[in-house]
């Protein structure tokens, strides 16, 4: 390039750097125009790095040359003649070195690393690897610094060509450079380049790797202390990456690193975000390295670490993070990730501990510490709540309102997880969370408890109804608007408690609640608009249409004009509403398909938070670089490319902005693809012109990064497929793997549009809770449209169900997990809910294949029943069990091969202590007499005996214990029909008849009626003394104005049966009241 030309290349480049936007224009066109196309502007931006004496100049010129290099993959580099591009390969590392200035080096580093991708592949740098060597060895530390950043900077662009093993010695000088920071910063950054590229079975880079782990953990603590926060953030992705890599470079290492994070986590020296990242990294390992965890036990010290930090001060704004919320954030990760054994036994001392302190903030971290624990412990924490509830009691009479406040909230927890034992305490909770509502320092929280208790309260709430609506009325009146919103979600649960008994109170309070639909600011306001909308919604569900159906037409048009104002939440809420009022007008709602559907589906087409903000980025970054105001690393900046484009180089920013997983566009998206299957589900037939384009929708949103937005297109799509199955009112599907009825074609089609990419998403689906409602999901579409939709994929199908109980799918696997380590019995409760699910999954294709399924029950038996061990979690146990009775529903017959190996395992689960398990044991006993060729008679006698202690309770027990007897009496029912010769009826009857009517599981009604109809045809004479307790049980029963209890048919034929008993005994019939059940009554 001439010096004319070069001169002027120079000028335009200072004119891009000016503050006036129209000269930064008119240059930046200038340049694309007349130099940028040019492959000479390489040769010129090379030496106006060097020579240029204005710093903003060569940093610009730094970041445009590399951008022509890059360009087109190289096409303008190559082009330049070879003797320039020599001479810049010469000359620029040499320039690099002598700039003063660290932002020129960096982007002048950049530009070497975009010539190394494209020269060294093809051999003809050969001399840049000899120099890095040289200059990262110098004497001098700024050449060291120079070098170890341009070494990175070429790793990330290209590490093949580099002899990767050879460079670990250097790396370990460079690590603990004795006078550069910034040396060990960037070299433990390139560690984290080139661990991506080890090889699993590469022992000795991954030994060497290892060896440098404790210098890379001290130049990490090193950066916290000093509270660099640029760097500790560049280190801590690094160590992110080690975590997630699927080599075991960490694995040993654990007990090192989680020490190492604890203690920058807990001290309270360093600047709180520093300590959040390390708290935040400690999350990960917990997450990603749950089996070394576990298996090294480390929950209690990881426990004894945080709780001291959980009584730290939060802020204000939820939003804003601390090292409290990243305590309390780590401990909820403990507990759904591993074994609740090693989580909540250290965490309950910690708590009782915590929680005798004097010091209320203690108090309140034991509170917080139990409520965050809840989710991921609940079924090992039933049996211990007696010594849980004083500590709560004592909480919420506390002197300090912080601890009454979180008290409040692990209460909300509890009723979350803990049901039954929360609704056996309401005569507790309830008159404390009603005072703590009056006193204004706790009415948030405690609202919240309130609505938490209202969810699972159910008939209790007769009792409190009028006071708490009384009480909310007048808050919804005078406090303020924060406190309004939880106010109106606690109404809306009280209405789903009463239901009915709502209604008196139904017109006066959406009267109030409709004032809030006209809210228009952001903040608070939009959180009390969306979440009336919600109340709102409920309101239908319990007054019924009828009486919903005046303020219907309003309340749909202010769900529209929430779509309408631009905010991610009230669409998400306008979308749970049309959800809801589609559930409780069904076809009714109808005529709004063709406003609501296109909405969903723009919702679900919607860009990502991060791809909206792009724009605001570059701007940012521009005003960034002009200004020199950059707080990080420097954002190099702005231009239009040929395009007309706005281009913009961001080297260092935190792109967390741009990838908020839990982002309120992406609950949006979630609730939008969700509602889709509700609306078709409840309009039927009128849904079916917008088929086609929502499953095409919903099948893209299979790829979505965000969890919640897959397992909604799963459910959605395979909801989809039953309601288009359904509304064809198809002939009863035949069990058998030969498909007997065919699906019609458009269904047919469906299904093959959907279950293909269901079951490529499974094959890298990493998510438990996405895996687990695809197993369920495809389990209820296989028992409603039977086995022609396994015709094409049965295989596919049962070998999702077989990875899961082998503990071999992706989502259960651990990148430190040797290949022959053994899965662990115990697991989190979470691990066992999958298991479960992939159980369903199981039976239904048994239930659908039928007799065929009988080969195949041969490979499943043993890879279920290993989950029925002492040692395994309830769930496990139960679901086991369970899932080998519904296997034996679908059999059948053809189950006898198996009848001796199966009731040896269900007498042992018939001694469980579990009252769950007890219940599938004795339904799965009562299946296997009832269906199996092999007569069982024989083994009466001691079936007899395990099932007995299942009938000693009483009225008032716990629903497990009350469930467990209903299915005891379905048992003993199937044992009566079929073989009633080998029972002593004497003393069988007496409890069996006592034992109705059942409570709990009315499906069992049918064997128990079917064996007393049973009874009378062939020995009516053995009932006859139990006729008045029978007739009762008939008669609640038969009530019409109760839910129906027994089916059809069974209601048919015991009505005959009472006309035949009114021949013989006439007056007993009209003492019980079934007088109206008589032809012509």
């Amino acid at each position: 390039m001439d010096t004319q030309a070069l001169q002027k290349l120079h000028d335009l480049l200072l004119q891009s750097t000016s503050n006036d936007t129209g000269l930064v224009k008119t240059a930046t066109a200038q340049l694309n125009q007349e130099f940028y196309k040019q492959p000479q502007c390489i040769a010129g931006l090379a030496q106006i790095i060097g020579n240029s004496p204005e710093q903003a100049v060569r940093q610009l010129a730094a970041v445009e040359l590399r951008k022509r290099v890059s360009q087109n993959s190289g096409n303008l580099w190559t082009l330049l003649d070879q003797s320039s591009r020599q001479e810049i390969k010469t000359q620029l590392p040499n320039l690099i070195l002598n700039e003063s200035n660290k932002l020129v080096r960096h982007s002048a580093a950049r530009v070497i690393a975009a010539i190394a991708s494209i020269e060294i592949p093809n051999g003809t740098w050969n001399e840049l690897l000899p120099f890095l060597q040289q200059t990262c060895q110098s004497p001098d530390v700024n050449h060291r610094d120079v070098g170890s950043f341009i070494l990175f900077a070429v790793l990330e662009s290209i590490v093949e060509g580099f002899q990767l093993n050879a460079l670990y010695s250097l790396f370990g000088q460079l690590v603990n450079d004795p006078e550069s920071i910034e040396v060990r910063i960037t070299t433990v950054r390139s560690l984290g380049v080139i661990a991506q590229y080890i090889e699993g079975e590469d022992k000795t880079a991954l030994n060497a790797y290892r060896a440098l782990l404790p210098s890379i953990f001290n130049v990490i603590g090193e950066t916290v202390a000093s509270g660099n926060e640029a760097g500790a953030r560049h280190l801590f992705d690094v160590l992110e990456t080690l975590l997630i890599l699927e080599i075991p470079i960490l694995g040993k290492n654990i007990p090192e690193l989680v020490e190492f994070l604890l203690r920058c986590g807990g001290d309270t020296s360093y600047d709180p975000d520093l300590r959040v990242l390390a708290l935040n990294a400690l999350n990960w390992t917990v997450q990603y390295k749950k089996s070394k965890v576990q298996s090294l036990d480390l929950a209690g010290q990881i426990l004894q670490g945080l709780m001291p930090i959980t009584t730290e001060a939060e802020p204000e704004d939820i939003d804003d993070d601390a090292p409290s919320r990243s305590a309390l954030r780590i401990i909820d990760g403990l507990a759904t990730n591993l074994p609740p054994d090693q989580v909540f036994v250290p965490l309950r001392n910690l708590i009782l501990e915590f929680f005798r302190s004097a010091d209320p903030s203690h108090r309140r971290g034991a509170m917080l510490a139990l409520g965050v624990s809840v989710e991921g412990c609940s079924e090992f924490m039933t049996p211990l709540m007696d010594q849980i509830w004083p500590f709560i009691e004592a909480g919420l009479r506390d002197g300090d309102a912080t601890v009454r406040k979180a008290t409040c909230i692990a209460v909300s927890c509890l009723c979350e997880w803990l049901e039954e034992p929360c609704v056996a305490k309401h005569q507790i909770l309830m008159p404390s969370i009603m005072a703590l509502i009056n006193d204004p320092v706790t009415q948030k929280p405690a609202c919240t408890a309130l609505d938490a208790i209202l969810e699972i309260l159910h008939e209790h709430i007769d009792q409190y109804l009028q006071l708490i609506m009384e009480q909310l009325a007048g808050l919804l009146q005078t406090a303020p608007i924060s406190v309004k919103a939880v106010v109106t979600g606690a109404i809306g649960s009280a209405a789903h408690a009463s239901k009915e008994r709502f209604i008196p109170y139904f017109q006066p309070t959406i009267n109030v609640l409709a004032n809030f639909l006209t809210l228009e600011g952001d903040g608070e306001e939009t959180e009390l608009r969306g979440i009336t909308m919600d109340a709102i919604g409920t309101f239908a569900e319990a007054v019924g249409k009828d009486n919903f159906r005046p303020f219907f037409p309003d309340m749909m048009a202010q769900a529209f004009n929430g779509l309408e104002m631009g905010r991610a939440r009230l669409r998400e809420c306008s979308f749970l509403f049309f959800g809801v009022m589609a559930q409780v007008f069904g076809e009714e709602f109808a005529p709004y398909l063709a406003r609501v559907v296109p909405a969903l589906i723009e919702s679900c087409k919607q860009l990502e938070q991060g791809e909206e903000q792009s724009a605001e980025l570059i701007a940012s970054a521009a005003q960034a670089f002009s200004s020199g105001a950059s707080p990080t690393e420097p954002i190099n900046v702005t231009d239009i490319d040929v395009n007309g484009n706005p281009v913009v180089e961001l080297e260092d920013v935190d792109l967390e902005k741009m990838l908020d997983v839990n982002s309120a566009v992406a609950v949006e998206k979630e609730i939008a693809a969700d509602t889709i299957g509700t609306l078709f589900a409840a309009t039927k037939a009128h849904f079916l012109p917008y088929v086609e384009q929502c499953t095409l929708e919903l099948v893209e949103l299979l790829n979505h990064y965000y969890e919640g937005i897959r397992k909604s297109a799963t459910d959605s799509l395979l909801q989809s497929v039953r309601t288009f199955y359904e509304i064809g009112e198809p002939t009863k599907w035949v069990a058998g793997r030969n498909v007997a009825v065919p699906l019609e074609a458009p269904v047919k089609d469906l299904v093959d549009h959907v279950l293909v990419p269901l079951l490529d998403m499974y094959e890298t689906e990493d998510n438990k809770s996405v895996v687990s409602a695809l197993c369920m999901g495809l389990a209820e579409t296989i028992n409603t449209v039977g086995p022609a939709f396994l015709e094409t994929k049965l295989e596919a199908i049962c070998e999702v169900a077989i990875q899961i109980l082998e503990q071999k799918a992706l989502c259960q696997q651990d990148p430190d997990q040797d290949d022959e380590d053994v899965a662990p019995e115990y697991q989190a409760e979470y691990d066992s809910v999958l298991i479960s699910s992939a159980g369903d999954l199981v039976a239904a294709v048994a239930n659908a294949l039928g007799a065929d399924f009988q080969p195949a029950f041969q490979r499943f038996y043993p890879l279920i029943a290993k989950y029925y061990k002492k040692n395994r979690s309830l769930s496990d146990r139960s679901s086991a069990i369970g899932c080998l009775a519904e296997i034996i529903s679908g059999l059948k017959g053809a189950i006898t091969p198996h009848t001796l190996t199966l009731a040896e395992l269900f007498h042992k689960a018939l001694a469980d202590e579990e009252a769950e398990v007890l219940s599938n044991a004795a339904f799965a006993t009562g299946l296997l007499v009832e269906n199996s060729d092999v007569d069982l008679s024989a083994q009466y006698t001691p079936i007899l005996a395990a099932l007995r202690p299942l009938f000693n309770v009483d009225d008032n027990s716990p629903g497990p214990r009350l469930n467990a007897k209903d299915n005891a009496a379905g048992a003993v029912a199937r044992m009566i029909v079929r073989n009633v010769n080998a029972l002593p009826l004497d003393s069988v009857l007496p409890i069996f008849i006592n034992a109705l009517p059942l409570k709990t599981d009315y499906l069992e009604n049918r064997p128990v009626f079917r064996a007393l109809f049973h009874l009378f045809r062939v020995n009516g004479a053995a009932l006859y003394p139990y006729m008045d307790r029978l007739l009762q049980v008939f008669a609640i029963v038969l009530d019409p104005s109760a839910p129906d209890q027994v089916g059809d048919e069974i209601r048919a034929e015991l009505i005959h049966l009472v006309s035949a008993i009114n021949a013989e005994e006439p007056a007993k019939i009209q003492a019980a009241g079934l007088g109206v059940f008589l032809p012509g009554a």
